[in-house]
């Protein structure tokens, strides 16, 4: 087997996102935030892509996976051991931003939420593991959402400050590496999570989703600049989910589409933030769409002062796509659209498994933008057996993930400048997309199911050992 070489410092780990892992929603002071309203199992889904959500708790109609999550909250010592155990390098977590600001609009910040963060960043350098931190990840505070709009609202952008200057005050000495908006593009698909509104029945969506983007793209520019201000040697990127398009065939027309999909999809929000303007292909578009941007008076020279250091981002599919499509051709597992791609297979949720995409994907970002990458996330969605003496034998994880190592080695021999690869869900939590516990992606199994029960317990996994020989090899033991 070929082996490849990781550059020196290649930062290793895990991710994972606070509302995921945490629990604790109602403890320390804590808001109510985006999480916390989405049930599970397939109601969420379709709550995420059909326009009207209330943003309301119904308890006697949803369960609530996210209010307990793993606990983390109270368990984050044992987690934090076992990811020292594998060899960790860095972990990448996200701050809640209700812990920090309950409702999103105080004036002053939450110091039982501040000390938690402090607890469990201490605990990271204790084991000699550097953390990764997203400012934003899919938990915008609900009271924003309900009174302001969410990322509608200009006034947003203020509250943002507030909390990005607050934690970059607070941890300056201890966290060296931050990004800005989790997966930002993905609020063109699902923008409850992304852009904390949801499209009302019979309302253009194309206006006030771009809108939004306008002040993520301000607020990102401010976090950027205040960061670089507040803590001089610190990084500071954004945060893409990457999903390369392929052209069905060879029609020019499948192609052009194919083009135009990636662009809006893949490019537009990444190269605001990293060129630090508006692509010329998104002007056609605002004018096909009938969008005008409310854009104020050093707007436009903000985004030029505030580009990011680096651009993280997920992977974990390709998409195909055909100008001309049917229903029986779509994809249907891959959340963000295509069509079935003939010559890949899926994982048991449908998510088409492309190693080679992985190594497109990272040639194709290095060549428009020549910043370092960092893999924050990828990984595999199975459904896990716990034989009857314990042990978890989740080779076809292990098979995933060594065919991405590999498509990541060839990247850098190609000569991409990639930091780290944090592979998603180290440790089992709930899905993002669907609300169960029983999509496991960790390399450590958590006793919890999508009804609620379990233990909590923890157990290694067959891919636990395995990846602490990637570590220890930097590597070279695949």
């Amino acid at each position: 087997m070929k082996t490849y070489q990781f550059p020196e410092g290649f930062l290793w780990g895990g991710a994972t996102a606070a509302n995921q892992i945490e629990g604790g929603y109602n403890e320390g002071n804590k808001g109510l935030n985006i999480a916390d309203v989405l049930p599970g199992g397939k109601a969420r889904y379709e709550l995420l892509v059909k326009p009207g959500f209330d943003f309301e708790i119904h308890p006697d109609q949803y369960y609530y996976p996210n209010h307990e999550a793993i606990d983390f909250y109270h368990r984050y010592k044992e987690d934090i051991a076992l990811f020292a155990e594998m060899g960790f390098k860095a972990f990448r977590m996200s701050i809640a931003w209700t812990r920090i600001f309950p409702n999103g609009d105080e004036v002053e910040p939450n110091e039982e939420g501040l000390d938690f963060y402090d607890r469990v960043i201490d605990e990271l350098h204790k084991h000699g593991i550097e953390p990764v931190v997203t400012i934003s990840h899919y938990e915008m505070p609900l009271h924003l959402v309900k009174e302001y709009g969410g990322w509608r609202s200009r006034e947003v952008v203020t509250f943002f400050e507030r909390y990005v200057k607050a934690i970059f005050n607070r941890y300056k000495d201890k966290v060296k590496n931050w990004m800005t908006f989790n997966e930002i593009n993905s609020g063109l698909v699902m923008p409850i999570q992304g852009l904390g509104f949801s499209i009302q029945n019979e309302e253009d969506k194309y206006q006030p989703t771009f809108q939004a983007y306008h002040h993520q793209f301000i607020a990102s520019a401010i976090a950027v600049k205040a960061c670089h201000e507040m803590i001089p040697d610190s990084k500071i990127g954004c945060m893409i989910l990457f999903a390369p398009v392929y052209a069905f065939d060879s029609n020019p027309q499948n192609v052009m589409h194919a083009l135009q999909e990636e662009q809006l999809f893949n490019y537009f929000c990444g190269d605001v933030q990293v060129r630090g303007e508006y692509p010329a292909f998104i002007k056609r578009y605002f004018k096909e769409h009938n969008i005008e941007l409310d854009i104020q008076d050093g707007d436009l020279e903000l985004l030029k002062e505030g580009t990011v250091d680096y651009v993280g981002f997920s992977y974990y599919m390709s998409r195909t796509e055909k100008k001309v499509k049917t229903d029986e051709e779509a994809s249907q597992g891959n959340i963000i659209g295509g069509i079935r791609n003939p010559f890949l297979e899926a994982s048991d949720w449908g998510w088409e498994i492309d190693p080679e995409g992985l190594r497109i994907s990272l040639n194709k970002l290095y060549d428009r933008y020549q910043k370092p990458l960092f893999v924050v996330e990828n990984g595999l969605g199975a459904y896990d057996k716990v034989e009857e003496d314990g042990s978890i034998n989740d080779d076809y994880r292990i098979d995933y993930l060594r065919e991405h190592i590999k498509a990541m080695g060839e990247a850098i021999e190609d000569g991409v400048d990639l930091m780290g690869y944090t592979s998603w869900g180290c440790i089992d939590m709930v899905s993002m997309s669907t609300g169960e516990f029983s999509k496991r992606y960790g390399y450590i199994y958590v006793d919890k199911h999508d009804d609620g029960s379990g233990t909590l317990e923890r157990k290694k996994k067959k891919s636990f050992f395995w990846f602490k020989d990637v570590i220890e090899s930097n590597g070279e033991k695949l």
